[in-house]
């Protein structure tokens, strides 16, 4: 699968890099400095290499957009059409420092990050993923927890996009929850907002992993 990775910070890359070296094809994009790109692309393979959002795009099956909420309408738009592109978002709304959400999104505040690209990409196929565990885990030699598989909850609107999303969710050592339509990313972002602000509060950052138990 050839995948696109608009955002190469500590979780743009954990990502791509486990992507990669399960066989996928990854370009990283959207970095500002080139030469953290190249080492980059250079530590996650041969299957890895640099390009523009526009080239990630354009060369992609999939698209994660892991940027910082205030940047997304900027990277939308320099990404250029995402129609019938498999979106993934584990954009947060919560500031860098970790104190509260973030302000000046584009469109309705009431909304997810999540509905936002969906609105401004009305017909991309756009899936909540990656917002409730942390890029230092996802860097880690292993997601296990002991003898247990941390949980990612993921929502979409679109089944086929899901699936994939559930695979590629899978392939990083987590276990895949759907969590239902795209409407769900607005608890599943408050959800995150919490998970990560009580970690930080308990000084537990990083070293923890959110499990739905199933009965």
């Amino acid at each position: 699968m050839k995948i696109g990775i608009i955002g190469a910070g500590n979780m743009g890359a954990a990502l791509g890099k486990i992507w990669a070296k399960a066989g996928h094809q990854v370009i990283f994009s959207y970095s500002r400095d080139e030469n953290k790109l190249r080492q980059l692309t250079t530590s996650a393979g041969e299957t890895a290499k640099a390009g523009t959002p526009k080239e990630a795009v354009i060369q992609s099956d999939v698209i994660l957009f892991a940027v910082w909420a205030p940047s997304l309408e900027e990277v939308i738009h320099a990404a250029g059409s995402l129609d019938g592109k498999i979106v993934m978002t584990c954009v947060s709304g919560l500031k860098p420092d970790f104190t509260g959400q973030t302000i000046g999104l584009p469109t309705d505040l009431k909304i997810s990050v999540a509905e936002t690209i969906q609105q401004l990409a009305p017909n991309a196929k756009v899936v909540e993923a990656f917002n409730t565990t942390f890029a230092e885990i996802i860097a880690s030699d292993s997601r296990q927890f002991g003898d247990d598989r941390p949980s990612i909850f993921y929502c979409g609107d679109d089944v086929e996009a899901k699936k994939v999303v559930a695979d590629l969710i899978g392939e990083c050592g987590y276990e895949a929850v759907d969590a239902g339509a795209l409407i769900v990313a607005r608890s599943l972002e408050t959800l995150a907002t919490a998970w990560v602000q009580f970690a930080v509060a308990s000084q537990l950052f990083p070293n923890l992993g959110l499990k739905a138990l199933q009965r």
